[in-house]
């Protein structure tokens, strides 16, 4: 079902899978490994197989094809919303932090990702 509303967001969203591996900031040994529906600037859609209240930390480690090194990143929960019941969420994030040569990665890998 796609999204008739008004667009608030601030960045144009590529659609792509990339992988991701991510935790809660505050649990070291709980990683797990997903990928991305959609990434921006601003933040990122991921497949995740719990759901997280809102407002909760994570960090990311993301692999984008315009890095051959993994982008860190700490994206907090907007929404994470039961796709499948008690399998699958799809969990949005904003980015909390980008440092400048990450924001340049991701902006190419988005802009690639909007030609194709």
């Amino acid at each position: 079902m796609a999204y008739s509303g008004i667009e608030r967001r601030k960045h144009p969203r590529a659609y792509g899978r990339f992988m991701v591996s991510y935790r809660i900031v505050d649990e070291i040994n709980n990683v797990d490994i997903t990928q991305t529906k959609n990434i921006s600037l601003g933040g990122m859609l991921l497949t995740t197989n719990k759901q997280f209240s809102p407002g909760t930390n994570l960090a990311i480690e993301i692999r984008l094809p315009f890095d051959p090194n993994p982008i860190m990143l700490i994206g907090r929960v907007i929404e994470s919303r039961e796709i499948v019941k008690g399998m699958i969420y799809d969990t949005h994030l904003e980015f909390l932090t980008v440092d400048e040569k990450h924001r340049k990665v991701i902006d190419e890998t988005v802009e690639y990702y909007l030609k194709k």
